[in-house]
């Protein structure tokens, strides 16, 4: 097993840590702290080909695969969840259309999507549900040659910015059906923005599906199939966030070196103390284990195998350890650590999300579970 990365991934690495360093650091603090979707900053991520990276050229992408997506996110997020995160959530839609598409609906919406002119959402979450297909309540009536989707989404992150939207909804075979969505379309309503802890500026939204008309041309995949599509583009999903939780505790220790390093009492750096010794080492074995379990689950994906199990056991390791990771570096930055003008508060609301999105830990250990019972026979 060669576990270097490669000379164009060096370079995909090195390109984003630039960028992240030039152009995402300077404008962190004001992203979450205004807490709005930073239009700017994505269309910048959009010109260097950030939300192609795992496709290929001929449908607008950059071929560089999932673990040039992965070795990107990180990067980000060592400055930025929110950065990293854009990536993620437009992905899901992105993964969805690709793996389930028409080669019409790859051309009209994937490339778009690839290339950075358009962002999209993932609508699944609703008010009463999480990841039980048979909770939803949104509906979706055939009419001609159209469908009616009717229903409410919660928690819809890049809303504001998206021109489409994968929508799931029940359809009249009462089984969930995923479509495309154009965002523009009479009916789709952005009611209003979540107010968040952390990832503050992914701008999860309310959505209102008043009728919204939508060519049966645009059904995704087959019909009522919706949970499956669902369940394949969030074990992609998960491989993100597992990248994030990744990036924010390397984000997080080396903010904790610079200040153990910087920081004296007893007239010597606390980095001499053995307490904080400890906390370094465990905050680095931590990152460092969640960093290969995250690019191996991405290697497995481009060798094109099935990565269920592998993603949910690399989003529940690394989420967990970056949780713990960003605690322990509070510890280390003491008072200050805790003053909003320090960025690892922001850092310690940021990785709280990694547990909770795309699949709360609790899911992810019945799926590592059920998947390891199956394969036991």
């Amino acid at each position: 097993m060669d576990f270097r990365l490669n000379e164009q991934e060096g370079m995909i690495q090195n390109m984003a840590r630039d960028f992240a360093e030039r152009s995402v650091r300077p404008i962190a603090m004001e992203i979450d702290r205004r807490g709005e979707f930073p239009f700017e900053l994505a269309k910048g991520m959009g010109s260097l080909g950030y939300f192609g990276l795992p496709y290929p050229l001929d449908y607008g992408g950059v071929g560089a695969g999932y673990i040039g997506y992965t070795l990107v996110i990180e990067q980000l997020c060592r400055v930025s969840m929110v950065a990293g995160a854009i990536i993620g959530v437009n992905g899901l839609a992105e993964e969805a259309i690709f793996r389930y598409g028409s080669e019409e609906q790859k051309r009209q919406f994937l490339v778009p999507l690839a290339k950075g002119a358009w962002l999209s959402s993932f609508a699944f979450t609703e008010p009463a549900t999480g990841s039980d297909p048979r909770a939803i309540e949104t509906r979706a009536r055939p009419d001609g040659d159209d469908y009616a989707i009717t229903g409410q989404k919660q928690f819809i992150a890049l809303s504001p910015a998206s021109q489409v939207a994968v929508v799931f909804a029940k359809d009249e075979t009462d089984r969930v059906s995923a479509f495309i969505v154009e965002t523009f379309s009479p009916g789709y309503n952005l009611r209003q923005s979540c107010e968040t802890l952390g990832a503050r500026g992914l701008a999860p939204s309310v959505i209102y599906l008043d009728d919204v008309r939508v060519p049966k041309r645009n059904l995704l995949g087959e019909k009522a199939k919706g949970y499956g599509i669902m369940l394949e583009a969030i074990s992609v999903g998960k491989v993100g966030v597992a990248a994030e939780a990744v990036g924010v505790g390397q984000g997080a220790l080396e903010m904790s070196l610079n200040y153990a390093r910087e920081r004296r009492a007893y007239g010597q750096p606390i980095a001499d103390l053995l307490s904080i010794k400890w906390l370094l080492a465990e905050m680095a074995s931590r990152v460092e284990a969640a960093r290969w379990l995250t690019y191996r689950t991405a290697f497995v994906r481009d060798q094109g195998a099935d990565i269920m199990k592998e993603a949910a056991i690399a989003k529940l390791f690394a989420s967990q350890a970056v949780v713990d990771v960003t605690r322990m570096a509070m510890q280390i930055h003491g008072a200050y650590g805790y003053m909003k003008d320090m960025e690892i508060e922001r850092f310690y609301r940021d990785a709280k999300l990694t547990e909770i999105y795309e699949g709360v830990s609790e899911i992810q250990r019945v799926i590592i579970a059920d998947r390891l019972l199956r394969e036991k026979g």
